[in-house]
């Protein structure tokens, strides 16, 4: 396959539906009611320092978590920044149809290499959101939990308001 059709497949495969849209709003959303943190969606990171085919990612020198969470620290700076050199507290995939979660989990693997403390696995279809302390390490929220609870960064996020 050339390089081209891999760069399409892998756009393809991105590509949010509604329900994925959805909720990916409705979460970073609710996050930006924290005042202590920063939520940003698709959001580059530069990850050029680790060699990301030990974890099976396809990417090279980026990664863009559907949403990633920062301290409040972070904000608008005079000169823009392409690819975040520092690495998010909490980094966030929603699954979209076309993606597989071997893949994201193989992105998470990455993340907690990079010392990423917190990654969060969010199934639309399922309304499910598994929220991983380390890359075996995750408990799973269903509708039947009120809330998502992420011990690692003390946040908690009423489920309701991610699938209503």
């Amino acid at each position: 396959m050339t390089d081209l059709m891999e760069i399409e497949a892998e756009e393809y495969q991105d590509v949010g539906s509604l329900n994925h849209s959805i909720v990916q709003t409705r979460m970073a959303g609710f996050l930006l009611n924290d005042d202590r943190f920063t939520a940003m969606v698709e959001l580059s990171l530069d990850v050029s320092q680790i060699d990301l085919s030990q974890f099976g990612v396809k990417a090279k020198e980026e990664l863009k978590p559907d949403i990633c969470l920062y301290p409040n620290s972070v904000g608008l700076r005079r000169r823009d920044v392409l690819r975040m050199p520092e690495m998010p507290l909490l980094a966030i995939e929603v699954v979209s149809p076309k993606q597989g979660i071997d893949d994201i989990l193989a992105q998470f693997d990455a993340y907690f290499a990079l010392e990423v403390k917190s990654c969060w696995l969010i199934t639309p279809t399922l309304q499910i959101v598994t929220v991983y302390s380390q890359p075996d390490n995750f408990k799973t929220f269903d509708k039947m939990a009120t809330e998502v609870i992420d011990d690692i960064l003390d946040i908690r996020v009423p489920l309701q308001k991610v699938f209503s």
